[in-house]
């Protein structure tokens, strides 16, 4: 059976409220993690943001935990190279992957961190969801297809976000939606339904932190 993909609906007012008041809580940030070890406890919902560097990941986070500094912005390449936790009050974790797709990094690092995101995507039994970013002006890219077939094979369920769509036109917003639907189509661990963002003007922000309000 194939999957039919979608662009996420507005959430009922319920869920949006649920929503609202998760991120208007406490956003804090726990701890950076550099190998599996120092993964805090798995006592709690947990969702994951991945996306190629410089796709708006560290604005995203920004934008839905209402935080400007929350998560760092960089315009080099490969800068987080942590996995990055941050609280959601006492009921969930947000955690920032590190950028992918970097030219910058050197080899020996990048396969490190290829390994710890391996490691966490496969063992983490609390991870609900991984959040995958795909710059709206690009489509789905070969790199971003790595993620998606290791997300596969992790078994993670995970999501198209959309980012910087307003930094495209409405014609080339129709275009690349049906380039991603495409691509998600060969991919068994994609969830049905795209969101579509833009941290500056805010679309989309309030589905997005509806979905993870809801995830159990």
């Amino acid at each position: 059976m194939t999957l039919v993909f979608t662009l996420a609906p507005e959430p009922e007012d319920d869920v949006r409220e649920a929503g609202r008041l998760l991120f208007a809580g406490p956003v804090d940030f726990v701890k950076g993690v550099t190998a599996m070890a120092g993964l805090p406890p798995a006592d709690r919902v947990e969702v994951c943001f991945a996306g190629r560097s410089n796709v708006g990941k560290s604005s995203l986070i920004n934008a839905l935990t209402g935080r400007k500094t929350l998560a760092r912005a960089s315009n080099t390449p490969g800068r987080t190279q942590e996995i990055n936790y941050f609280a959601l009050g006492e009921t969930r974790f947000l955690v920032d992957l590190p950028g992918y797709g970097y030219a910058e990094a050197p080899v020996a690092v990048v396969a490190k961190w290829q390994a710890l995101l391996k490691q966490y995507l496969a063992g983490r039994q609390t991870l609900r969801r991984a959040f995958v970013l795909i710059d709206a002006r690009h489509g789905v890219k070969a790199v971003d297809e790595e993620i998606l077939t290791l997300l596969d094979r992790s078994a993670v369920t995970f999501q198209a976000v959309l980012t910087k769509v307003d930094k495209i036109n409405r014609q080339e917003r129709d275009a690349v939606i049906e380039q991603v639907k495409g691509a998600l189509a060969k991919h068994p661990a994609a969830f049905p339904e795209i969101v579509v963002t833009s941290s500056e003007k805010g679309d989309g922000i309030e589905t997005l932190r509806s979905i993870i309000a809801t995830l159990e």
